[in-house]
């Protein structure tokens, strides 16, 4: 990861700039720099990955054909780059480093706006145009990448990778809507991953035989790194996949992490039998109830919200990321996170129709960057480190938004049945784990965790005093005591910006079946084995 700030403005004390910037170094600790640009200012905390010389270090700059400078950073990683810039260099284009994100100056020269609709990456950036004076900044279709923007009190627009980039330097923070560009301030909309074209109705082995082809291919093209790569691995479902197929990738052995309290872990065991099964370098660690509550104030701050499943399911991301930072010499991190979007949930069992699970998976796709792919990227960002996620390819995404809802269904008595049945003939997983029914990220570290949170906010208030303080909160209004004690710390952190966030992760409570006051799949009638 990196951590890339843009001011545009003419007014501002480069000190405070400073400080709110480098709230975010941990993103880059390698190297740091801030720009003039003529217009504004361009800031980059680097965490080399690709092109590791000095000469990857950002702000990129060139001199256009007016005579002035223009400047680029980018955070991302641009898939299959050294094709393109084969391209640019057959055009008469230089090259200074190995960096895939040099190549953006010149597709800007070449294609305009419509460079980011080309892009095969993840990525946030802002560019500055020295010719015209304007600043372009964009967002990867799913914002797998943070970006987020404010305007200061002269009303100048400001982006930066964090909110706490921005809070006490802008009043309201908002996140850069995934997919977009904005340019001439305006924000426009250059591709939305879930609109569907075609619906496809191929049979289901030529679906088995896309999905495993196109996952593959997004797995080994995040492979690519300059940078030591290692994978986290829960013994689910998805960061199984994801470390089997990696490991068929390579001639070395995978480095593999997992962690689990030290009293109920549920899937500990389940992460060992994948590592021994794909031969991977094992590596497991253990959290305790203490790690948990005090590292509650600290995950909170991280991550930037107030939401119920994305900070439970962060404290084991967390701590592992924190052990893999300390002990080890990973950079790159591939994680499983995206899956449950576009093939389902437990609580998606209960659709009332097809028509009806598509709709939930536009709907959770288009909010992917303010739960699991904010939960990833700060939980491994904040350590060092870069992620990954190869469920979030664009095209195995485009594709399989694009399948008849009424195969994705669960019709079959199994969840995910098209992502299972895809690597059923491989053999790259044992039955037994590609088989089996996942439990929640939260409750699978081990279920104590979740209880373990839940009785410390029974501590902080008395029934009294939560009827009274859950008073002063809307949008949304904490319901529990646990929700409450998440949004004081929030508030503390970043007051007055609960609109990032547009609501709690819950399932749909439209469906029969799905009306619960828990955000946990095991409070769902369907959880069944899910947890053991």
């Amino acid at each position: 990861m990196c951590s890339i700030f843009g001011y545009t403005g003419s007014v501002v004390e480069l000190e405070t700039l400073k400080k709110g910037f480098d709230e975010t170094i941990s993103r880059g600790p390698d190297m740091s720099r801030i720009m003039e640009t003529g217009k504004g200012l361009l800031g980059f905390h680097r965490l080399a990955i690709m092109g590791l010389t000095p000469e990857g270090m950002q702000p990129f700059t060139r001199q256009n054909e007016s005579g002035s400078t223009d400047y680029v950073v980018c955070n991302g990683e641009i898939y299959g780059f050294r094709a393109i810039k084969n391209d640019l260099i057959e055009r008469g284009y230089k090259f200074k480093s190995d960096s895939d994100c040099e190549l953006l100056l010149p597709l800007w020269y070449e294609y305009g706006t419509g460079m980011f609709e080309r892009l095969d990456a993840e990525f946030a950036m802002i560019l500055f145009d020295g010719s015209t004076g304007e600043y372009i900044a964009a967002r990867d279709p799913i914002g797998i990448r943070p970006l987020y923007y404010g305007y200061d009190e002269n009303g100048a627009i400001c982006f930066a990778s964090e909110p706490k980039n921005l809070v006490g330097f802008c009043d309201k923070v908002m996140p850069f809507p995934p997919g977009h560009y904005y340019f001439k301030g305006e924000f426009i909309e250059y591709r939305d991953i879930t609109e569907v074209d075609e619906v496809c109705y191929d049979d289901l082995p030529a679906i088995y035989k896309n999905i495993h082809d196109k996952l593959v291919k997004g797995v080994d093209k995040r492979m690519d790194s300059d940078a030591p790569v290692g994978f986290l691995l829960s013994g689910g479902l998805d960061s199984s996949l994801v470390c089997a197929i990696a490991a068929q990738c390579t001639d070395e052995p995978i480095e593999t992490f997992a962690i689990g309290m030290d009293t109920d872990a549920i899937d500990l065991k389940y992460a060992r039998q994948v590592a021994d099964y794909i031969g991977s370098n094992h590596h497991e660690y253990y959290m305790t109830k203490e790690d948990v509550i005090s590292s509650l104030p600290e995950v909170i701050k991280m991550l930037g919200t107030y939401d119920i499943t994305t900070i439970r399911a962060s404290m084991g991301m967390y701590l592992l990321c924190k052990q893999i930072h300390e002990k080890t010499d990973r950079k790159v991190l591939l994680t499983g996170e995206i899956s449950d979007e576009i093939f389902g949930y437990k609580y998606t069992d209960f659709a009332p129709s097809p028509e009806a699970f598509q709709a939930e998976a536009v709907k959770r796709v288009k909010e992917l960057h303010m739960y699991d792919v904010l939960r990833a990227d700060r939980c491994i960002s904040v350590n060092s480190l870069e992620a990954r996620v190869p469920f979030g390819d664009l095209d195995f995404v485009q594709y399989v938004m694009s399948i008849d809802p009424k195969k994705k269904m669960n019709t079959y008595g199994k969840g995910k049945y098209l992502l299972r049945k895809a690597f059923e003939e491989d053999h790259i997983l044992p039955e037994s784990i590609l088989m089996r029914e996942k439990a929640a990220f939260s409750d699978a570290v081990g279920h104590s965790m979740v209880d373990d949170l839940k009785e410390y906010a029974e501590t902080v208030y008395t029934d009294e005093e939560f009827e009274e303080k859950v008073k002063l909160y809307d949008n949304p209004k904490p319901f529990t005591k646990e929700s409450l004690l998440y949004r004081e710390i929030f508030e503390e952190y970043y007051p007055g910006q609960s609109s990032m966030i547009v609501d709690y992760w819950m399932p749909n409570k439209d469906w029969t079946g799905c009306d619960v006051n828990d955000p946990s799949a095991r409070y769902l009638s369907n959880y069944g084995a899910s947890g053991e």
